[in-house]
């Protein structure tokens, strides 16, 4: 490559960071032109080339390009003395093609606007609407574990194949499109991650490839979690990109399943958000409502804390705290605690469609 195409790649980087810039006020045209125009065709396309591949295209393109990164450093290393100027402008004219291409099939989906704009809900909401919808959430996350016809204290594990949730996953997108068209979804990629013990060493349940469109899922975490997390990442092949709204759109999806198991396990996953944001605003009522939690849900919850509390390492805070800038560089002011902001679309939500 010559020295001027390099040196343009390398320019693109300050580029593109004060393009996006720029581009955030215009969240409309992003939305109407990118996000619901070009990227719709660009992830369809994704999940008919590498969705019928039962593994992880994706995790191998991964894997081979961190060889071939380790081995150009290999090669590279003696230029960092005898020719640095050439080393960093070949590391940063591939960084620039990278971070260009990355934007291109998904990245711009950062800058559309704010999904409760798109539902007309409200960003806002009182305690009072809070804690009456963790009550409800907890009295029928209880009736949902009863009539799975479980004792109160008994764990529920979900009766089904990894590839069997999947194909439930689908359907309760297949479901969700029905009723808002911007939750269509149409060809399918969801796939075990081969690097599911490299996630699981650094906390994550599940990861969107934005190459390939494959919906990435942990195979280790325990299995009542495995719809919430196909559905989330899901989400993110629609071009949901705020990690808050795919939890609240994987939440939609399951809640509202036909299939019990599936229906129960989106149902504690929201009220688990729920509880930790009544715990933060009102303390008092946090205590008042978890004695009234059946006991196999609250079992659940201390089963999913154990399973990360043995794989916790530095590696994980490291890798969070990389995703967390990641995020706030990316649209999302709050970083990972952006997670939790998906408890207002929920309270919003059904004040209009009770849960």
């Amino acid at each position: 490559m010559g020295k001027n195409r390099r040196i343009f790649l390398v320019l693109l980087l300050p580029i593109q960071y004060f393009g996006l810039q720029f581009l955030r006020p215009y969240s409309t045209l992003i939305e109407q032109y990118y996000s619901l125009g070009i990227y719709p065709y660009i992830s369809t396309l994704q999940r008919y080339l590498f969705g019928w591949i039962p593994f992880s295209i994706g995790d191998v393109f991964y894997t081979l390009m961190g060889i071939m990164i380790l081995r150009w450093f290999w090669m590279n290393s003696r230029r960092l003395i005898h020719d640095a100027k050439g080393f960093f402008l070949d590391l940063g004219a591939a960084l620039g093609l990278i971070y260009l291409m990355f934007n291109l099939i998904w990245g711009l989906n950062y800058l559309r606007p704010p999904l409760y704009k798109s539902l007309e809900l409200s960003p806002e909401y009182t305690t009072e609407q809070l804690v009456a919808l963790t009550e409800r959430l907890i009295e029928k996350s209880n009736a949902l574990h009863r009539t799975l016809d479980y004792a109160d204290s008994v764990k529920i594990d979900l009766p089904y194949t990894q590839e069997e949730i999947f194909e439930y996953s689908r359907q309760g997108y297949k479901t969700l499109g029905t009723i808002y068209p911007q939750f269509d979804y149409r060809g399918t990629s969801i796939k075990p991650s081969l690097w599911s013990l490299g996630l699981t060493y650094m906390g994550y349940s599940g990861y969107y490839n934005p190459i390939t469109g494959e919906a990435q899922v942990n195979e280790r975490i325990k299995n009542y979690k495995f719809p919430v997390v196909s559905a989330h990442e899901q989400a993110h092949q629609m071009g949901f990109a705020a990690e808050n709204e795919a939890n609240f759109i994987a939440t939609l999806a399951t809640i509202n399943h036909e299939n019990t198991y599936i229906k129960y396990s989106g149902s504690i996953f929201a009220l688990r958000y729920c509880l930790n944001e009544v715990a933060r605003s009102d303390r008092a009522a946090y205590d008042r409502m978890l004695p009234s939690i059946n006991y196999g849900i609250l079992e659940s919850y201390r089963e999913m804390r154990a399973f990360w509390e043995s794989y916790k390492n530095p590696l994980e805070s490291v890798s969070k705290v990389f995703w967390d800038q990641f995020l706030k560089a990316n649209n999302q002011s709050k970083g990972l605690r952006s997670y939790s902001y998906m408890v207002a679309l929920l309270v919003q939500y059904d004040q209009q469609y009770p849960l």
